[in-house]
C-alpha cells in the first residue's frame, strides 16, 4: 500500500514514523502481552506511559514547572466552556478578539458562564487577517483576554502575542502549538485538540499557571475543573490512553526532528513553497493578507471555481488528499502541519501547476 498526503485540517497526518512504531507495539507493549490499549489507567505501565508524554512536552516547549500540564477529552470546543468556568468567578468580562469561526464559537460558549466584550473584530473585513496590535486595549477588570493565534478555517494567523499585563492569557493553539517555539510564560492558559499537530483525536491538552487554580464556579463539573485535574493526575476518570500515548510517540519524533525550533524552519519552507506557488499564478489566489497568512493552514481559489470538483477528483488520483476549503468558505484549503513532509507540499505544488497548464 502507498500512502498519500493528508492535508485534512483535522484529523490530520501523522508521522510515518509515528505510525510504525505504533502498529509494531500494538499487540503487546513492551512485552507486557497486552496493547497499550487494554493497559489499566492507574498501571505502573501506564502511569510511566503518561508521564514520559508530560516529560517530552515539557522539555519540548520549555514549560516552567509552575505550569500545570492536563490531558483531557472533549476537543478544543469543550474547553470554550472550561475556560470561563475555572476563570470567571474571579469577577470582570471575558474578552475577546474575534478573528473567524472558532473565536466566534468560543465567544458564544462563554457568554453562557458571565459577560463578555468583544474588543476587536475583523468580521466586517471577511475575517481576512487577525487583530492588530493597535486596535485594543484591554480592561484591567477583565477576568481573561482570549485569542485564536491560528485561526484553521480561514488561514489567518496573528505575528504577535498580546500583552494584558496582569489580565490572564489565554490563547486556543490548537493549530499551531509546536509548529514555532513560543515563550509559555507569555501565556496564562494555553489549550489545543490533538488531531491536528500531535496525535488522534480524542485528546486535548491544557496548559495553565497553577496560580489560577481552584476558583472555579461552584456548579463546574469536576471533569472539568483544572485544579481536580492537576491534583489528580489528569486521571479523574479514565484519560483517552491511547491518544495519550500516540501523543508521546510525537512527541519523540518531534524530538528526532531536532525540537521546535528545527520543525519551525521546515514548516517556513514548506508555507514558502507553496505561498510562492500561489503568488506567482493567475489561476489560484490566496484571499488573507500578507502578514497574517498562516503556515499551518493555506486556503486558495481557483480562477474558474467551476473547476473545483475536478481540481478535488484528479488531485485525489494523484494521492493529495481532503483540499477541500471548509463549507463556510469554500476554495480550497492545505493544512501542512507538522507531520506533512516537504515532498508532500512540492506534490501539491507540481499537481497545481500541471493542473493549470491543462485547465488555464
Amino acid at each position: 500500500m502507498t500512502r498519500g498526503y493528508n492535508f485534512c485540517s483535522g484529523p490530520a497526518m501523522l508521522p510515518g514514523a509515528v505510525m510504525q512504531r505504533a502498529q509494531e507495539e500494538l499487540p503487546d507493549w513492551q512485552g507486557t502481552g497486552m496493547s497499550v490499549m487494554e493497559l489499566s489507567h492507574r498501571s505502573p505501565e501506564f502511569v510511566s506511559v503518561l508521564e514520559g508524554a508530560e516529560a517530552r512536552l515539557r522539555t519540548l516547549m520549555n514549560i516552567p514547572e509552575d505550569y500545570a500540564v492536563l490531558f483531557m477529552q472533549g476537543g478544543a470546543t469543550l474547553q470554550f466552556s472550561c475556560v470561563p468556568m475555572n476563570l470567571m468567578s474571579r469577577g470582570g468580562a471575558a474578552e475577546f478578539l474575534d478573528t473567524g469561526a472558532w473565536s466566534v464559537k468560543a465567544i458564544k460558549e462563554a457568554g453562557r458562564y458571565g459577560e463578555t466584550r468583544v474588543l476587536a473584530s475583523t468580521k466586517d473585513e471577511g475575517y481576512r487577517r487577525a487583530v492588530r496590535a493597535d486596535e485594543f486595549s484591554v480592561g484591567a477588570d477583565a477576568a481573561y483576554l482570549h485569542y485564536t493565534p491560528n485561526e484553521t478555517i480561514g488561514g489567518v494567523e496573528f505575528n504577535y502575542v498580546p500583552e494584558t499585563g496582569d489580565v490572564p492569557l489565554v490563547a486556543d493553539m490548537s493549530s499551531c502549538i509546536l509548529s514555532r517555539p513560543i515563550n509559555v510564560e507569555d501565556f496564562d492558559l494555553i489549550y489545543a485538540g490533538a488531531q491536528k499537530n500531535i496525535g488522534p483525536a480524542g485528546l486535548t491538552l491544557v496548559i495553565v499557571r497553577k496560580s489560577l487554580l481552584g476558583e472555579v464556579m461552584h456548579d463546574t463539573p469536576s471533569l472539568l475543573n483544572y485544579k481536580a485535574q492537576a491534583d489528580n493526575g489528569s486521571m479523574v476518570n479514565t484519560p483517552p490512553t491511547f491518544a495519550i500515548y500516540l501523543a508521546g510517540l510525537v512527541f519523540d519524533w518531534l524530538e528526532g526532528q531536532g525540537g521546535v525550533r528545527a520543525i519551525e524552519g521546515i514548516n517556513a519552507e514548506k508555507a514558502a513553497l507553496l505561498y510562492d506557488a500561489i503568488d506567482r499564478s493567475e489561476f489560484y489566489r490566496n484571499p488573507i493578507a500578507l502578514e497574517h497568512r498562516s503556515r499551518m493552514n493555506v486556503p486558495f481559489i481557483l480562477a474558474d471555481e467551476q473547476l473545483n470538483d475536478r481540481f478535488l477528483a484528479e488531485a485525489g488520483e494523484a494521492g493529495l488528499y481532503n483540499l477541500q476549503g471548509h463549507r463556510s468558505v469554500g476554495g480550497m484549503r492545505a493544512s501542512i502541519y507538522n507531520a506533512m513532509p516537504l515532498a508532500g507540499v512540492r506534490g501539491l505544488v507540481d499537481f497545481m501547476k500541471d493542473f493549470e497548464q491543462r485547465h488555464g
